[in-house]
């Protein structure tokens, strides 16, 4: 069979540098695509566009990964900023809250890694924890800590037993979004993962760590099987005509 296109969210950056040239750009840790393509996916970079373009981006992708990076606007889940929140990307929130959205619209496999997790709780009503402190090292350096898969969920059957994990984040979920169910919990109780139980979805997880910057393959190759699976039910040549069908909501952001 074809190997699973894997999209994953890419963001703009001013005055990226290369060559004799400087240009705004679109830009994602090369973790990311390396990790998709261990775990046996191809990876495809998303760069923002408009709503309607995220549905049918999706409806052709055998699964997405929505990134990490920085802090989710607080205005999104009825928050006022506080002092340590860092600086809103209104462009970003928007087309990532677009993409996840298509996804759980259009049942395509979904992972969320760190703000990918944030992302997913507040386009489904839940609100965030705008900073805490021990879930990151010094800056531009990822810490590590142990997380504890909750028994019976989907990321305790991808990692059965406690595991440590890289970690760099100051927020956390505070209140649950719809349906979701946490799958996972650091020592000190933060949920470090999400996930919707039962069958209306084939997959939707989404993790605090960032599993782009360790070994363990485990989670992204859980999410290019869940791909694999919904590919050879759903064969390519059709598989646009009938995600875009079901992806007639709009999309928040």
């Amino acid at each position: 069979m074809q190997t699973p296109l894997i999209g994953v969210s890419t963001y703009m950056e001013s005055d990226v540098r290369w060559g004799v040239w400087q240009h705004q750009a679109a830009v994602l840790p090369a973790g990311y695509h390396r990790l998709v393509q261990r775990a046996g996916g191809s990876a495809l970079l998303l760069p923002p566009d408009s709503d309607e373009q995220a549905r049918r981006i999706v409806s052709r992708l055998d699964a997405l990964v929505v990134s990490g990076g920085p802090d989710v606007e607080p205005v999104r889940y009825g928050a006022e900023p506080g002092p340590d929140c860092g600086p809103p990307d209104p462009e970003r929130d928007a087309w990532e809250l677009a993409l996840t959205r298509a996804a759980l619209d259009q049942r395509v496999p979904l992972l969320g890694i760190c703000r990918g997790m944030q992302i997913l709780n507040v386009l489904l009503g839940g609100t965030l924890v705008q900073h805490m402190e021990g879930h990151r090292g010094t800056p531009g350096v990822f810490a590590e800590h142990a997380v504890r898969p909750v028994p019976g969920t989907r990321l305790a059957q991808v990692l059965p037993e406690p595991v440590s994990v890289p970690t760099y984040h100051h927020q956390a979920v505070a209140r649950l979004g719809d349906g979701l169910v946490p799958g996972a919990y650091a020592e000190d109780g933060t949920i470090e993962a999400l996930e919707l139980p039962g069958d209306e979805h084939p997959f939707v997880l989404a993790v605090q760590w960032h599993p782009e910057e360790g070994d363990d393959v485990r989670v992204m190759r859980a999410l290019v099987e869940a791909a694999r699976t919904g590919h050879e039910a759903q064969p390519r040549s059709g598989a646009p005509a009938a995600r875009e069908a079901a992806g007639t909501a709009p999309a928040a952001g």
